[in-house]
C-alpha cells in the first residue's frame, strides 16, 4: 500500500489498484476499438500505466462503470495532468485513500466528483 511517506511515482500500483484491464478489454467494456481506448488515454480520457514490471500497458477497471468512463474521471485526469502528474501518479493519487473519506475512485464512482476536484485543485497550486 501506499502512504503519505511513498512518493506516488513509486507506488505499488497492484497493490493500490485491485483490477486492470487490457486496452482490448477496456475497449470490449466500452464498446469501442482497442485504438481508440489508446486515444482515450492520449487525450487523458483515461490513464494507463504498467502495473507488474513486464506487462503491458493496463487501463484500471474502477476506471469504467455502466460502459462508461466514470463520471468526472476525465476533467480530474486534465487536472491532474496540468499539475504536472503523469498517468501512474495519476493512478495512484486516485487510488491511495485519502482524507475524503476514502480513496477519490470510490467518490468518483459514487457521483460524489466535485470534492475530489477541489482536492486536486487545492494540491495543484
Amino acid at each position: 500500500m501506499s502512504d503519505a511517506s511513498t512518493p506516488l511515482a513509486e507506488a505499488d500500483l497492484a497493490a493500490l489498484v485491485p483490477d486492470w484491464l487490457d486496452w482490448s478489454q477496456a475497449a470490449d467494456e466500452l464498446g469501442v476499438t482497442p485504438a481508440k481506448v489508446r486515444t482515450m488515454v492520449r487525450d487523458h480520457q483515461l490513464a494507463q500505466a504498467v502495473p507488474v514490471a513486464g506487462g503491458g500497458p493496463r487501463v484500471p477497471a474502477d476506471f469504467l462503470q455502466d460502459g462508461l468512463v466514470v463520471k468526472g474521471l476525465p476533467g480530474l485526469l486534465t487536472l491532474l495532468h496540468d499539475a504536472g502528474f503523469d498517468d501512474r501518479e495519476s493512478i495512484a493519487w486516485i487510488f491511495t485513500d485519502a482524507d475524503l473519506p476514502g480513496r477519490p475512485i470510490d467518490a468518483l464512482r459514487e457521483n460524489r466528483g466535485s470534492e475530489v476536484k477541489r482536492r486536486a485543485q487545492a494540491m495543484a497550486l
